[in-house]
């Protein structure tokens, strides 16, 4: 984590508590790093408990406060028992973040349906089982609190080969819209965030897998498929989508709700 200057007076998340699902690499490890730097004490929630460790440990390092969690959003179990143990440390949930997924391309026709259900299990009932736990907290403590889904300029569009993401981020739209409907008179927020193509391990994964499907190289996958529609031929980056998150987990009152930011290099535009 870099340097930061803020006085502990100017932090945005300051004492704020927060978990992220899916934290130990990627977009979900840098809005961590984010939400630390702001005085937010972070749960790493992730699979990989041993990654989370490391992730927490560089928080502790720069002076920040975090822990790791080992946690399956798929598994109601081990949500629940994940959310109880940040509220034992910590006292609280003031901020969501779900933020875990995973992407599996293939054709419609051939498209395993053992595949369709784990990319839906994964993305809604992840969001699903997450939001219920953590709404309990902030509905009990009466302070209110922020949701924000991660998903994805598939939210919004279509792509060939992504039946299950694209089915998955636009059904994180309509979970959004009823929590924040719900959440409203309790001062509970929920919004999405929409990033278009960013260059994490998952999108890295990717690239050869459309080029194999696609029947093109690898470097045409990236400028004619992912980046031909923006405006400038560059990549989304992982702190884009983290300064996006810290404008949700801060933002004071439900004026910012429901809502869907879409973060693309203007790939898709609203």
């Amino acid at each position: 984590m870099p340097h930061n200057d803020k006085t502990a007076g100017a932090m945005r998340l300051k004492d704020k508590v927060a978990i992220v699902t899916g934290a130990a690499s990627g977009i979900g490890k840098e809005i961590a790093l984010t939400f630390a730097r702001e005085g937010g004490k972070v749960a790493i929630a992730d699979l990989n408990k041993a990654a989370a460790g490391s992730v927490a440990e560089e928080i502790a390092k720069a002076e920040g406060k975090a822990i790791p969690i080992a946690m399956d959003v798929t598994n109601e179990t081990q949500v629940e028992q994940g959310v109880e143990e940040v509220v034992s440390a910590y006292g609280s949930v003031d901020v969501l973040v779900s933020n875990a997924g995973i992407q599996i391309v293939h054709p419609i026709e051939s498209f395993p349906f053992a595949d369709w259900k784990k990319m839906l299990a994964i993305h809604l009932d992840g969001a699903f089982l997450t939001t219920r736990a953590c709404m309990r907290h902030m509905l009990a403590s009466g302070k209110g609190g922020s949701i924000i889904y991660m998903g994805s300029v598939h939210s919004k569009e279509a792509s060939s080969l992504k039946e299950a993401y694209v089915t998955a981020k636009h059904g994180l739209i309509g979970l959004c819209k009823t929590v924040a409907k719900e959440g409203g008179k309790h001062g509970i927020r929920a919004n999405v965030i929409c990033p278009g193509y960013v260059r994490t391990p998952l999108v890295d994964k990717q690239i050869p897998e459309q080029a194999r499907e696609l029947g093109i190289t690898e470097e045409e996958v990236v400028k004619n498929v992912m980046l031909r529609e923006t405006v400038d031929g560059e990549f989304t980056t992982e702190a884009d989508v983290a300064e996006v998150a810290l404008l949700f987990a801060a933002f004071e009152s439900n004026a910012l709700t429901g809502q869907s930011l879409v973060v693309s290099h203007g790939w898709f535009m609203q």
